[in-house]
């Protein structure tokens, strides 16, 4: 497997694991708001998603470092991505960025496209 098959297998993971951290983030919250504000009081939303959560925030962490390793991200793109990891729904906003910037690898949003025979 070449660096370059993997580092988009890399990235498709990253992709599929910011968007569940957005998910969880929004279940969380809504989690919180029937735990101290709701109509029934309950617990559950958090218990749940909490869990959730925290598991995919741990593989979003993972996962930005081996993409960033192997897309050679800067020091600053990294830094970006783990607050992404913090604020609620940034991830979405960083993947979006990502790609649209080729931090996720070329041929990506943007891209031109090619006829069958090969021109533009």
């Amino acid at each position: 497997m070449t660096s370059t098959s993997s580092g988009r297998n890399v990235a498709g993971w990253f992709r599929l694991i910011a968007l569940a951290e957005a998910i969880t983030w929004v279940g969380l919250l809504i989690g919180m708001y029937f735990k101290y504000l709701g109509s029934p009081r309950t617990e559950i939303g958090v218990k749940v998603f909490g869990m959730a959560h925290g598991l995919v925030f741990i593989a979003f962490v993972v996962v930005a470092l081996l993409v960033g390793m192997a897309y050679k991200w800067t020091v600053s793109t990294w830094l970006l991505a783990l607050l992404a990891s913090i604020v609620p729904l940034a991830s979405v906003i960083f993947l979006i960025w990502a790609d649209r910037t080729g931090r996720l690898g070329a041929g990506t949003v943007g891209a031109p496209a090619t006829s069958v025979s090969g021109t533009t």
